[in-house]
């Protein structure tokens, strides 16, 4: 049975990603409103896109799901499996490294050779709690 942890969002994260939304549907509509043409509508579409998708893409896929023989961590593009057996560790941190959680409150999973993942659970107790039964269960 997989359980599903959505990350937490840092205030000031959310505020940046929602600037970047709109400004890059505001660059766009500036684009579109300054040279009518197709050319300048292609031009608004490749401005506002990515600044609007990936933005909204991040909030709606970053979350952590422990299953039966692994964690898995979805965060826009990016997909990864730890398996359980191999997690030698978990330590709370504020590193701001890039990684795959929407706060700077984070848990860092330690893993395999010297390999490491930094992830923002909501509910970082019952996380801890639930991935520690779930290795225990895995062995």
């Amino acid at each position: 049975m997989a359980i599903m942890y959505r990350s937490e969002i840092d205030t000031w994260i959310l505020v940046v990603l929602i600037v970047s939304v709109v400004v890059s549907i505001g660059a766009g509509a500036l684009v579109v409103s300054l040279v009518s043409s197709a050319k300048a509508w292609i031009l608004a579409v490749l401005i506002a896109a990515p600044g609007s998708i990936l933005p909204i893409w991040l909030v709606a896929t970053t979350y952590y799901k422990i299953e039966v023989d692994h964690l898995f961590i979805s965060c826009g593009p990016v997909e990864k499996r730890v398996p359980l057996s191999e997690i030698t560790g978990v330590t709370p941190t504020n590193n701001p490294l890039s990684s795959p959680a929407l706060s700077l409150d984070r848990l860092r999973i330690d893993y395999g050779q010297g390999q490491s993942v930094m992830i923002s659970p909501r509910d970082k107790d019952s996380f801890i709690r639930d991935l520690n039964e779930a290795r225990e269960s895995a062995r």
